[in-house]
């Protein structure tokens, strides 16, 4: 195997990374959405965020988006806007090879270039393992359960939160 390329989505690959945020909504439950979205509705998001200043990247192997992770606003009040959100999702397919981790540390490392100093990751189900081992392995802290918030499937399930600092964190106040 290859090693991923992680570079800057595109337009392009608008259609792979639809088609693999729709299987998460139909099939998982690391996101809450019920209903998949459109190409249209995933572009009108993905052109929000890069529009916003926020990062977006691929993961490219074989020739295919094998995943995709970005960052965008954690809260939309002003006091939170040095905070970011963490979104990663990823190709069944190409499960268990690193590249959750390899396109987090992408995310830290541009998100740290663009000022923000604290990342959050909101992952949905408890027993998702595997995105709970990537934001460990990134440097991420756990900081609380939400028991039951959602129903998906007809079943409750959890959030977990976890968060890292970016840069210098809290250690400072950045420039006005």
């Amino acid at each position: 195997m290859s090693a991923p390329e992680i570079r800057p989505a595109t337009e392009a690959d608008l259609p792979a990374i639809t088609a693999i945020y729709q299987q998460a909504v139909r099939e998982g439950t690391a996101t809450f959405e019920l209903e998949p979205p459109d190409l249209p509705e995933m572009t009108r998001r993905y052109r929000t965020l890069v529009d916003g200043g926020y990062p977006y990247f691929v993961a490219m192997l074989d020739g295919r988006v094998a995943g995709y992770a970005y960052a965008g606003a954690y809260r939309p009040r002003p006091a939170y806007r040095f905070t970011v959100e963490n979104s990663i999702y990823l190709d069944p397919s190409f499960h268990r090879r690193g590249i959750g981790s390899l396109l987090l540390d992408r995310l830290v490392a541009e998100c740290e270039a663009r000022g923000f100093r604290q990342m959050i990751a909101v992952i949905g189900d408890s027993a998702n393992a595997g995105s709970i081992g990537v934001h460990t392995k990134g440097g991420f802290k756990m900081i609380g359960t939400h028991p039951n918030v959602g129903l998906k499937f007809g079943r409750w399930l959890d959030t977990v939160m976890m968060q890292r600092d970016l840069g210098e964190g809290a250690k400072t106040v950045p420039g006005r």
